[in-house]
């Protein structure tokens, strides 16, 4: 356990920012990219620290987390740590951000859902969102309609390629899932899923 993490636990994350992570529901603020840069860095000097520092005899004294062993946010926190860190290595590979593969497989679930439905849904300010769109449609992953509802607002969908490389992301995300499944357990894990489930709609 590094200061870091207790940082980031404790208020080293701004809501008022309303990042990219995509991972909360509505209304939820998500980590902004300075976040993930920090949750990064913390993952890494954390890694293998377990305790504090040796003493003369080299034996380590007992670590106690004290009122945090009874903080649910602060166990959140932790495997967020990990699990966002992993998330992002494997990803990388396909050269996407987890903001962008939470938008992609929104988009592809709800086909022709408006820009700032899907602002509401991920709780990702629209003025960032509309930025992220750019960038898929550079990229030639999705594309926005004039909506046949309402002319001031775009309908959404992916494209073709879109569908290719949802497809291939996909995969990544499924061995990320596999290898959490492994760290803590799939009963585990599902279990995780089904009482977290609430605060991601």
């Amino acid at each position: 356990m590094t200061i870091d993490v207790v940082n980031i636990y404790l208020g080293g994350y701004d809501h008022s920012t309303h990042g990219e992570y995509t991972g909360g529901g509505r209304g939820t603020s998500l980590l902004n990219r300075t976040s993930e840069q920090r949750l990064a860095r913390a993952a890494g000097r954390g890694a293998g620290r377990s305790g504090r520092t040796a003493g003369r005899d080299g034996a380590r004294p007992p670590f106690r987390l004290g009122v945090l062993d009874n903080h649910l946010g602060y166990f959140i926190r932790r495997i967020q740590v990990w699990v966002f860190q992993d998330f992002m290595r494997t990803l990388a590979r396909a050269d996407i951000r987890p903001a962008q593969y939470s938008v992609l497989a929104v988009i592809e679930a709800n086909p022709g859902l408006s820009q700032s439905d899907l602002a509401d849904f991920l709780g990702i300010e629209r003025a960032r969102l509309a930025r992220l769109l750019d960038r898929l449609e550079k990229r030639g992953y999705a594309e926005r309609r004039a909506s046949p509802r309402d002319r001031r607002s775009h309908a959404l969908f992916l494209t073709r390629e879109g569908h290719k490389a949802l497809k291939r992301i996909k995969a990544l995300a499924a061995r990320h899932e596999a290898r959490l499944a492994k760290k803590i357990g799939p009963e585990k894990r599902q279990l995780m899923i089904e009482l977290l489930r609430e605060f991601g709609r």
